[in-house]
């Protein structure tokens, strides 16, 4: 583990420490693997990055206070709940629900910014608590006068326009007012305090003067898009009579939101969103597909902040659905309802084969279909369930794999898939209930093949479960199993129905009151830090999805996706099967490193609209993209989720993301699948669909022998192992010639390794 006060972003894992240690700064520690009894504690913690400031007295109370009514204002806005309403009382500065979407979107961006600046440093912090005074200091706070000064104009210019002045992007007193009183403050503004930002260290308790600044333009680039989209301007973006203020706003509002998605998340978006950002100015001297028109600065930053980039589908999703389901996550934690997942996956998976990995599939299935993010899924559950591994036998190598592989596959996992399955309805219009009933199969495949992975490992190592002394009483934990009463509701919410937004809510009501029946019963001070917590959870994922609308912009404003279309069909002349599997390179590369939400945004951008054409069902297409943005977190050489579980088994990164790409190996394979036998994905009659379960289920149960080289049987030699992955194939690929070719492959292939000698491994008893 890095050193905390000198940990960036990319260097550190996130540190487990509870609400307390939080607020003291202190460590909590590890559960001890010498207890008598495991018992998950502290799976619901907050995560602490090694960049993130942790305040102490007044300023650890603000933070606080701003974190839990930026959540509350997504939650009151979404249902729209106002306080005017209620009262009956017109209150100045308070927002009247519903509020036009656009400036909903900007403001969720703009709260983002400025919790995520004041809580992430841009490098490490100072050793010591003197905070100290060095010229940087002072150019910090110097920055703070052309921040403000830009702030101050665009509320001019707000009052202006209210008061009937005709803005427009032609007359030069105008334009001359906004270059010069607005634009120039702000971009020296942004930019100063950027670059100040990362060679300035203060202690970790302190606030910085760089990253105030950084805040204050994010208030100036909201206030003025704000008010420029509430007048008929809005209407000119990307056209000449766009203001110049708005397309200075879009460049410091983009600059903003690059540089706090490096805090939060690392330099790989960055560099994938810088990529794309040059290729808008040189794309018309590049030859072939790649070729681009000749597009102004000036017209393309007047759109890119617009829904056509950064407040299109990823804003939409991430100011709705993600930050619902965040808040409704955060509600489960404060109840402990995490805790009470592993506990009941221990208790009911822990006595089998390898049992610390089965629990692992178990637990993180579950906690992985409300986490947002691989990576995040596997520190979560992994800190746990990964030394239980280890201990029990697992080389460090495989408990991490098989940690990644499981927390991965939560994001496939219906009913939330970790927001992926609302992102996927927001872009193609498809019923949320169609696409989660959809991904059903493909998720028991997913598990089903992780599950026959570890078990045939763990009999090929002779391995045992764990002792019932070991584990937590299973007849208890079923008297608590009204702790599932939330995500049933959810559930059920869902298919009778309501909307998504109504659903969650109902479901985060639900998380509260279950409270009550536990120690952990959540009162007005439970809801206020539940609420503070989701407003922090959701920093990340916001300025994630923000960050991708760039990239989503400059694919939809320069045409490059429709080009990537037109080669995908070249190819498809050729062979389709090579188009599809140019299709998967390219959702993967542009996947990995990214969190799902944002690498399945990016896909779907690019690759979606080519597989449509050559004629595949758009929700065959977008699943098809969905899973390979998935496992892009165990891909090598950026497995971002095999990373992470390398940081807390101590084994090789690179290593363990091979050994989690083989662990996930179906995943690889079923998306192929979708489009041979669309019964994987419910289209099709009940026998049809039946069918496909069966044969696929027993397919990667024979690709996960193959895999392993172990069967039931025992090991398997050479030509066994690849009938039975020949075997695989016809079976999951589901029509009735390949299933029968499938079975007949089976049983030679299990006939001859009998005949062959296959050795079997004893299981070791328990000690």
């Amino acid at each position: 583990m890095a050193d905390k006060d000198d940990a960036t972003p990319k260097d550190a894992a996130p540190d487990r420490v509870s609400d307390e240690a939080i607020r003291e700064g202190a460590m909590v520690h590890q559960p001890v693997m010498d207890d008598p009894v495991v018992i998950a504690e502290g799976v619901d913690d907050e995560p602490v990055e090694g960049n993130r400031r942790l305040f102490q007295g007044h300023g650890l109370t603000i933070i606080a206070l701003v974190s839990a009514l930026y959540a509350a204002f997504h939650m009151a806005a979404l249902n729209g709940v106002s306080i005017s309403a209620w009262t009956g009382i017109d209150i100045p500065f308070l927002p009247q629900f519903p509020l036009e979407t656009w400036n909903f979107r900007i403001i969720h961006i703009a709260g983002a910014l400025i919790l995520g600046f004041l809580l992430y440093a841009g490098s490490g912090f100072a050793s010591g608590d003197k905070k100290p005074t060095t010229p940087l200091t002072y150019l910090g706070y110097a920055l703070a006068l052309p921040a403000l000064y830009a702030l101050f104009t665009a509320i001019t210019f707000a009052n202006d326009i209210a008061g009937g002045v005709m803005w427009n992007g032609i007359d030069e007193g105008i334009r001359n007012r906004e270059i010069y009183h607005f634009g120039l403050p702000l971009i020296g503004a942004t930019v100063g305090a950027i670059v100040v930002g990362w060679v300035h260290r203060l202690p970790r308790h302190h606030f910085s003067a760089p990253d105030a600044v950084l805040a204050i333009c994010g208030v100036a680039v909201a206030v003025y898009l704000v008010t420029i989209y509430g007048t008929p301007m809005r209407n000119s973006t990307g056209t000449p009579f766009a203001p110049i203020g708005m397309s200075i706003a879009a460049v410091a509002g983009t600059l903003l939101i690059m540089e706090l998605t490096r805090r939060v998340a690392g330099l790989t978006l960055i560099v994938i969103a810088v990529v794309f950002l040059i290729y808008v100015f040189v794309g018309d001297q590049l030859p072939g597909f790649l070729n681009a028109p000749d597009i102004t600065w000036e017209r393309f930053f007047s759109q890119v902040y617009t829904d056509a980039g950064i407040l299109g589908p990823t804003t939409a999703v991430s100011s709705t659905y993600i930050i619902l389901f965040i808040i409704f996550a955060a509600f489960l934690q404060a109840s402990k309802v995490g805790d009470y997942f592993v506990n009941f996956a221990f208790a009911a998976a822990g006595r089998a084969r390898g049992g610390p990995a089965k629990v692992a599939i178990f637990a993180s299935g579950l906690m992985g279909m409300i986490n947002g993010t691989s990576a995040g899924n596997v520190v979560a559950t992994g800190s746990l369930t990964i030394p239980l591994m280890k201990k029990i036998g697992y080389p460090a190598k495989s408990a991490g794999a098989i940690e990644a592989g499981a927390s991965t596959g939560g994001q496939i996992m219906p009913p939330i898939m970790g927001a992926g399955a609302f992102i996927m309805a927001e872009i193609t219009g498809i019923p949320y209930t169609e696409i989660a009933l959809a991904a059903v199969i493909p998720a028991i495949l997913y598990f089903g093949s992780i599950f026959f992975m570890v078990d045939f490992e763990a009999r090929k190592l002779g391995m045992r479960g764990m002792r019932e002394d070991e584990l937590p009483k299973f007849r208890q934990l079923v008297t608590q199993v009204y702790l599932f009463i939330p995500i049933i509701i959810l559930i059920v919410a869902l298919f009778m129905g309501y909307s998504v937004i109504r659903a969650g809510t109902l479901a985060t009501a639900a998380a509260a009151v279950v409270s009550w029946l536990t120690p952990h019963r959540m009162g007005p001070r439970s809801i206020f830090k539940a609420f503070d917590l989701a407003g922090v959870m959701a920093i990340q994922i916001i300025a994630v999805c923000a960050c991708a609308g760039i990239i989503v912009g400059v694919i939809s404003l320069t045409g490059v996706g429709a080009r990537f279309s037109a080669l995908l069909l070249g190819l498809a002349d050729t062979s389709q099967l090579l188009a599809l599997f140019f299709a998967m390179c390219i959702a993967i590369l542009l996947g990995m490193g990214m969190p799902t939400t944002a690498a399945y945004a990016v896909a779907a951008s690019v690759v979606a609209p080519g597989l449509i054409q050559l004629g595949i069902e758009p929700l065959t297409a977008h699943f098809f993209v969905f899973y390979y943005a998935v496992v892009s977190a165990i891909t090598p050489p950026v497995a971002l989720a095999s990373y992470a579980a390398a940081g807390i088994s101590g084994a090789n990164p690179m290593g363990t993301s091979v050994t989690s790409f083989k662990i996930g190996l179906a995943a690889f394979i079923v998306p192929f699948m979708f489009f041979y036998n669309p019964a994987l994905l419910g289209d099709g009659t009940w026998f049809e669909i039946a069918r496909a379960l069966v044969t696929a289920s027993i397919g990667v149960c024979l690709l996960s022998g193959g895999v392993q080289g172990f069967f039931f049987t025992g090991r398997l030699p050479q030509v066994p192992r690849v009938m039975l992955l020949l075997a695989a194939l016809c079976l999951i690929e589901g029509s009735l010639i390949s299933d029968v070719l499938g079975a007949g492959l089976t049983v030679g292939g299990v006939l001859l390794a009998r005949m062959m000698g296959g050795g079997s491994a004893e299981a070791k008893p328990a000690e």
